[in-house]
């Protein structure tokens, strides 16, 4: 069985700890994962440092958690946002989104669920439109998946509720 790669680019470094701090996901409720977190076996290896969520075009980008916005702007034509979360250690953990019309500036507190700005077009994903989300620890790079608590990752079954006092309970069907 092949080793889990090492090093600044992959998940066994010093660095590859991540809280579960995230209160919510980056955009919608459950967004499709179009492409996973494909780590590089080295620092400048191919990979995929971030995970594609499906979305349209203008769908408000939300902080996952608490932090500071380190960086609102354009980056190679796209625009791009980065926070770095609130207690997350030295250095600490910066969350990445592109392509984002940026509602924020840098220097700007955000709290979880605080919208950093609008999905914008973009070719990341081969003609559809999604979000590139990305979690960094200084040079290391990290699935932000593992940002989310698992009740946000796993469907949960259906849970029936009483029905409360006062409302008609509903007819049996024949």
């Amino acid at each position: 069985m092949p080793s889990a790669p090492s090093g600044p680019a992959g998940p066994a470094g010093p660095s590859a700890e991540v809280p579960r701090i995230a209160r919510n996901w980056p955009i919608g409720v459950r967004p499709s994962v179009l492409r996973g977190w494909e780590p590089p076996a080295s620092a400048y290896g191919r990979g995929h440092r971030g995970v594609d969520l499906a979305a349209g075009v203008g769908a408000e980008v939300r902080s996952v958690a608490a932090g500071r916005v380190s960086f609102a702007g354009r980056v190679a034509g796209r625009g791009v946002v980065s926070v770095e979360l609130t207690g997350t250690g030295d250095p600490p953990l910066r969350t990445t989104f592109q392509p984002v019309s940026p509602g924020v500036r840098r220097g700007d507190g955000v709290g979880a669920g605080s919208v950093l700005g609008g999905l914008a077009a973009g070719d990341h994903c081969g003609g559809a439109v999604c979000l590139h989300w990305g979690l960094r620890r200084g040079p290391a790079y990290l699935d932000p998946l593992t940002l989310l608590p698992l009740h946000l990752l796993t469907p949960l079954p259906p849970r029936l509720l009483p029905v409360p006092p006062g409302l008609p309970l509903p007819q049996r069907w024949p």
